[in-house]
């Protein structure tokens, strides 16, 4: 893992401290992305801009010596204000990552960023191909930190979260060609492989999904498009957390990916699709009991909106809907995979300690529109 001179992702609002003999230190990070000079000169001269005061002004000094030793990783002499993502010392499995275009691969290299260890499962199928990208260097680019480092997968797990045991396993998928030369990629063999290789971890991820009939209406889905729809995109949930809650320390996080789909309907989204999303949403609330009594682990799940990834291609229509979000969400912007990578690092991190069972919006505010304003009606009455 690339070192730097702060570790970890920083919200950062401040300016100079009048106490303090040092200079005010901050991170450029995903969050902020300012240049430290030009910050550090702005704020130091044009405190009238800021209505906010210095934390040393809110708090008592006692508040900013803690601040102080928690994020001055460059020296003593050098003090930040802000709240911490820091994720040192944290290991995480995200399951579902194949390409560097995904939201896993950006709530990767976020935790990355904040300084998590990172393991990741793939989908058996395209092991192969991911690894030898890795390998070559093809994702170089798209793994550079905010630091200039470069993000370390400390290990990458074959993953097929269909199969909780090799007993579940029909043997169709066994002689598959695709799947040979890979081994323990079920459930409970990759939890198994996780422990063995690292004892615990401390942060789990469900990044994936798969609907068979995704673009058949409800009223044609089979009932094994159906079953399967639920199976890969909900019920794997629940298998990764029961496999892997044994080896995750107390006080640890899980984070999944859900769709507003979940509660509106959104045609073209069919094979059982949006149901499995209404499933998610509603065992990440049981969960987040059951985990929670159990081993002190927390889970949410994220709502982000439409992107153009390799996986949301296949529902055939993905760039109509990030046109129309563009159209109609409050804040008219490209939604970007890093926004919601950053907000995952927020939820696994202690900043959302006290935060369980919770569906997390992120799509620009689309969930709370229930007018179209670009439809053509209201473009005639107007």
């Amino acid at each position: 893992m690339g070192a730097s001179a702060a570790a970890g992702l920083h919200v950062v609002v401040a300016r100079p401290c009048a106490s303090s003999p040092g200079r005010m230190f901050m991170s450029r990070t995903a969050f902020s992305r300012i240049n430290l000079k030009g910050a550090s000169q702005g704020l130091a001269n044009s405190s009238s801009i800021f209505s906010i005061r210095s934390p040393c002004e809110r708090y008592s000094s006692k508040y900013c010596r803690v601040v102080t030793r928690a994020m001055s990783g460059e020296s003593e002499e050098r003090t930040a204000y802000g709240l911490p993502i820091d994720l040192r010392g944290k290991r995480a499995f995200i399951a579902g990552v194949a390409d560097d275009n995904g939201y896993g691969w950006a709530i990767a290299k976020a935790l990355a960023a904040a300084g998590a260890e990172i393991l990741v499962g793939t989908w058996v199928p395209a092991l192969n191909i991911f690894e030898t990208s890795l390998r070559r260097g093809k994702f170089d680019e798209s793994r550079r930190l905010p630091n200039g480092s470069l993000m370390h997968i400390a290990k990458v797990y074959p993953l097929d979260a269909v199969y909780d045991s090799p007993e579940d396993v029909p043997e169709d998928v066994k002689t598959n060609k695709r799947y040979a030369g890979s081994s323990n990629w079920t459930v409970k063999e990759a939890a198994e492989s996780v422990k063995n290789d690292f004892g615990s971890i401390d942060i789990l991820v469900h990044s994936l999904a798969n609907g068979p009939e995704v673009t058949k209406p409800l009223l044609e889905t089979s009932r094994r498009g159906y079953l399967a729809a639920i199976s890969a995109s909900s019920y794997s949930f629940v298998s990764l957390l029961q496999h892997f809650l044994p080896i995750m320390n107390p006080g640890g996080a899980t984070v999944s990916l859900t769709y507003i789909a979940s509660e509106r309907t959104i045609p073209g989204y069919g094979g059982g699709m949006s149901s499995a999303k209404a499933a998610l949403e509603s065992d990440t609330r049981v969960l987040a009991f059951e985990a929670g009594r159990r081993g002190q682990i927390r889970v949410n799940t994220i709502s982000a909106g439409p992107l153009g990834s390799r996986a949301a291609k296949a529902i055939g229509f993905i760039e109509k809907m990030i046109d129309y979000s563009y159209s109609n969400a409050p804040l008219q912007k490209e939604l970007l995979a890093d926004e919601v990578g950053n907000t995952a690092a927020f939820l696994v991190s202690p900043l959302a300690s006290a935060v369980t069972g919770s569906v997390v919006y992120v799509d620009n505010g689309l969930n709370t529109m229930g007018l179209a304003i670009d439809s053509r009606s209201l473009a005639t009455q107007n």
